[in-house]
């Protein structure tokens, strides 16, 4: 049997999450990566994407808008700039959040942050599927 590790899952706000998990996959920007007890350190930037998160008790499923991901042998910790429980998520949620990423896009000043606002809405129109 593969070994826990401690997962944390903060927002600018307060910690949303601070578990022993087993494995979790993390949407990370270069592409997905799974993190299991005794993952190499690494530092990553988020896109937005879904954590899957597997706990002793059952799987979770959590949208990050993005932040960082930082891993070492016995911990996982990932600064998200927001997250949304998708256990709980319902469509009128998932569609203000796509109207909010829309007036992102709209807003965005250069290419880097227009890009990352329609990345975003891309991910959020894909929990609508």
């Amino acid at each position: 049997m593969a070994g826990t590790f401690k997962f944390e899952l903060v927002s600018p706000e307060r910690v949303l999450l601070s578990e022993d998990a087993e494995q979790v996959v993390v949407p990370g920007r270069d592409g997905d990566f799974g993190v299991l007890a005794g993952h190499a350190p690494v530092i990553s930037t988020l896109r937005p994407g879904v954590l899957d998160i597997t706990l002793p008790s059952g799987k979770r499923r959590v949208f990050v808008k993005g932040g960082f991901a930082d891993v070492d042998p016995a911990r996982l910790t990932v600064l998200a700039q927001s997250a949304l429980d998708l256990d709980g998520l319902d469509a009128g949620t998932v569609a203000k959040e796509i109207e909010a990423a829309e007036a992102e896009v709209a807003a965005a000043r250069d290419d880097m942050s227009r890009m990352h606002a329609a990345e975003l809405v891309e991910q959020l129109r894909a929990l609508q599927r």
